[in-house]
C-alpha cells in the first residue's frame, strides 16, 4: 500500500477551473487501484490537501501516465494547479 498527501495550489483567478479539474481527475483514481481518503480545502479557496491511497506504486505511476488525466491537465494550460506530492506513513 502506498499513501500519499498531495498539496494542490490553484493559480489566482483559476480556482473554479482548478477545482473542476480535481473533481474530474480524482474520479480516475479507481481505475488505477487508488482511492481518495480525504479532500480538504483551505479557507482561501486556493489550496487543497488530498490524502490518497494506492494499492501499490505501479498504480500511482499508472495514474500519473493516464492519457485522460494528461489531456485534462493540458487543456487547463496556465490555469493548471501546482501539486506537491509527499509519500507518508503512519507514526
Amino acid at each position: 500500500m502506498l499513501t500519499l498527501v498531495a498539496l494542490v495550489e490553484y493559480p489566482a483567478g483559476a480556482e473554479a477551473a482548478g477545482q473542476r479539474y480535481e473533481d474530474t481527475v480524482l474520479t480516475l483514481l479507481d481505475r488505477h487501484g487508488g482511492r481518495l481518503e480525504r479532500r480538504l480545502r483551505g479557507t482561501d479557496g486556493r489550496t487543497e490537501v488530498h490524502v490518497i491511497i494506492f494499492d501499490d506504486r505501479a498504480g500511482y505511476e499508472s495514474f500519473l501516465a493516464d492519457p485522460e488525466r494528461a489531456a485534462l491537465r493540458a487543456a487547463l494550460g496556465d490555469a493548471a494547479p501546482t501539486t506537491r506530492v509527499i509519500e507518508v506513513h503512519e507514526v
